[in-house]
């Protein structure tokens, strides 16, 4: 089972911080480092110092890091138009060394939208939009040199594209597309996916929605076991339940709900909830680490629970 570290820096976080992270993330061997793309807290948290970009920031870990995967759960489609998207992506993709995975979805938080001057059409718009967007992002990444690329969409207008600069990964980086949503998702995972993801949902949600990926993937005539299914938790675990209950002050949450919804308890509990996870189907998971400076948290998880995951 793979493990990757998933950060939420909207929360409050410098790029110094996840720097911190993402390189404890590759000296104990984690699979990957993947953060939000957010411009906004939720709640009434502070967010001090406020926002950083996430491609911007992957762009600087790129080159302060050798062998971890790098990516978004997940970028907005409204934040960004395609073109200059392709072109953020091929070009963190080349810096790392071919190691970018972009997760993108429609978008859904409306307040950072108003905050930041951000257009926020109506859902169907969103995925509209977002189903142009993987169209066009996929059309450039895979224009052979010295071609042209143009797409004629309701939304997007490309004329006359060289698709250019190319990523490093040809055709182009793994693409993960995840949500509950029972049937724009499962298509356009099957049409553009390499990987489903289900993040904080319960397991049983989990399969019932991998079921519908896998179907939509036979109506495309693609084999279902081409794709990754993966899931982010929360992570919370302790030693004890001192260390426990510690932790889950430090991120303003009770041991017990983190027991029920996320990857959490003491190092036997978290390792029995991971099992679990695998014998649904997902073969990669998403630990959300909340407090980026409790770097004992992932040595802990390093050292006693990722040596006993199948």
């Amino acid at each position: 089972m793979d493990l990757r570290i998933f950060i939420e820096p909207q929360l409050g976080a410098t790029y110094d911080d996840q720097l911190a992270v993402a390189q404890a993330t590759e000296r104990l061997g984690f699979d990957a480092f993947f953060r939000s793309d957010h411009y906004l807290t939720m709640g009434d948290i502070s967010g001090l110092p406020g926002p950083t970009d996430s491609w911007v920031t992957l762009a600087g870990l790129a080159r302060e890091t050798s062998r971890i995967r790098l990516g978004t759960l997940v970028t907005s489609a409204t934040f960004r138009h395609p073109g200059p998207l392709a072109i953020s992506v091929s070009q963190v993709d080349q810096m790392s060394g071919g190691r970018v995975e972009l997760g993108i979805g429609a978008g859904w938080y409306e307040a950072e939208h108003r905050a930041h001057a951000i257009p926020f059409p109506p859902l169907g718009e969103r995925f509209d939009r977002l189903e142009e967007q993987l169209t066009i992002l996929t059309g450039m990444w895979g224009t052979p040199d010295g071609a042209r690329y143009e797409h004629t969409g309701r939304h997007y207008q490309v004329v006359d594209c060289p698709g250019l600069p190319k990523p490093a990964q040809r055709p182009g980086p793994p693409i993960i597309i995840g949500g509950g949503g029972t049937r724009r998702t499962p298509d356009l995972c099957a049409r553009f996916g390499s990987e489903f993801n289900r993040a904080f949902a319960p397991l049983e949600n989990f399969v019932a929605q991998s079921a519908r990926v896998r179907e939509a993937c036979e109506g495309y005539d693609r084999d279902p076991d081409e794709l990754v299914y993966s899931a982010a938790l929360v992570l919370c675990v302790g030693r004890d339940e001192a260390e426990l209950a510690r932790r889950a002050a430090a991120i303003g949450r009770q041991p017990a709900e983190l027991r029920t919804n996320g990857a959490a308890g003491l190092v036997p509990e978290v390792i029995a909830t991971l099992q679990r996870w695998h014998e649904a189907g997902a073969t990669r998971i998403y630990l959300q680490v909340l407090d980026l400076h409790d770097l004992d948290h992932l040595e802990l998880v390093a050292a006693d629970v990722a040596p006993q995951l199948p």
